[in-house]
């Protein structure tokens, strides 16, 4: 599995965009060939979390499926909706300041999950990363006001269009919030957007996405929660910025937790009745709840495989125990299936040179620890009105 640990999305694009490559070459119909041959959500997971009113998917990219059918079909059995996980960043849909909008990683992404029957969740419009090369260094703190709300508003407004109609919900604003460097709403200040258009960006990019697509809904997207020394100050912060939005008649309609969860004295440093509180608080704001980039960071766990597999299902189950007794929550993601595709192995590698083992199924497509303690913490949940 040693191949499928070095095909990361750094990897996948330094080899010059093999995939839209193999599309003008007649990848289009290899594609449209297997996603014909895919079937409804059929797994475990999906079914457990289904009965309790509890939608539950996983993110993918096209540099993930398209050279990998088996975990094409992984994520086609197990996952009952599609994060949009690298194809709507920037680096693929405006890799320049003055690129046009390149749609094509995402149309084959919405093809996938048409064919598997699953709904979208698209991420991100508001985000100061996930930039490509094109962009230099601290380039969005360098536009000008008008600049800014050009390339801003006008690429919401191209890409929410574009994809109007399909889309289950859009993560409108990511990681906005600020648990230090933040005003008295809450929002971070040191965003590029903050600096440039001012504090009202997330509000027009709310009130403009809802124009584009008014069935969608709207989430703000937001890290740092559970078990951080700063959590405690981010679940405020991230409250603010909730009545703020609330206040100017912003059409938000969910918060999104990103639940990237650190193994490292989890059971110590995870508040379960804050958090519970927390959750609670939100819902009684009139908004549904989405875990959307749900996996474990393995700090603090041995290498050995059998012990570390243990302490990341602990955490799975510690914290899925908690948030699920919540019944705004409605959708559960992963943040990829396989330890074969994580971001984790990519951008935080272990001081020991072990893979990482965030996710409930292994390199070779197996289920793990995590895997069983996701299926019971569906199985143990309340029941819910689903979305």
């Amino acid at each position: 599995m040693e191949g499928h640990r070095r095909l990361n999305r750094r990897s996948f694009l330094v080899r010059g965009g093999l995939a839209a490559a193999a599309l003008a070459g007649g990848g289009a119909s290899t594609l449209a060939n297997m996603a014909t041959a895919l079937a409804a959500p059929t797994g475990a997971l999906y079914n457990a979390a289904k009965a309790k009113g509890i939608l539950y998917g996983s993110s993918t990219a096209t540099w993930q499926f398209e050279p990998d059918p088996a975990y094409a079909a992984l994520f086609s059995r197990e996952a009952g909706m599609l994060f949009t996980e690298d194809d709507l960043l920037w680096y693929r849909l405006k890799p320049t300041q003055t690129s046009p909008l390149d749609f094509s990683y995402g149309d084959r992404a919405f093809a996938l999950a048409q064919a598997n029957a699953q709904p979208v969740f698209a991420a991100h419009l508001v985000w100061d990363e996930g930039l490509g090369d094109g962009w230099p260094q601290d380039q969005l703190y360098n536009l000008s006001t008008q600049e800014a709300r050009s390339i801003l508003f006008g690429t919401i407004q191209q890409e929410v269009a574009h994809y109007s109609g399909r889309v289950k919900a859009w993560v409108v604003a990511n990681e906005v919030t600020d648990a230090k460097r933040k005003d008295a709403n809450g929002f971070w200040t040191v965003e590029p957007y903050y600096q440039t258009i001012g504090p009202t960006y997330v509000e027009e990019a709310f009130n403009l996405a809802h124009q584009q697509d008014p069935a969608a809904l709207l989430v703000m997207n937001e890290f740092g929660t559970e078990s951080e020394s700063s959590a405690a100050t981010k679940r405020a912060s991230i409250l603010k910025a909730i009545d703020y939005l609330k206040s100017k008649n912003a059409p938000i309609h969910a918060l999104g937790i990103e639940a990237h969860l650190s193994a490292n004295r989890f059971a110590q440093n995870f508040d379960t009745a804050a958090y519970r509180t927390f959750l609670a608080n939100v819902a009684a704001r009139g908004l549904k709840i989405f875990i959307t980039e749900l996996d474990v960071l393995d700090d603090g766990l041995p290498a050995t495989i059998s012990t570390r597999d243990a302490g990341v299902a602990d955490v799975y189950t510690r914290f899925l125990s908690v948030a699920l007794q919540e019944p705004a929550v409605k959708i559960v993601n992963n943040f990829g299936l396989s330890d074969r595709y994580t971001w984790l192995q990519e951008d935080y590698p272990r001081r020991d040179g072990a893979a990482r083992r965030p996710l409930p199924f292994d390199e070779n497509l197996q289920p793990k620890p995590a895997y069983n303690a996701i299926l019971q913490a569906f199985q143990n949940a309340p029941s819910r009105t689903p979305i």
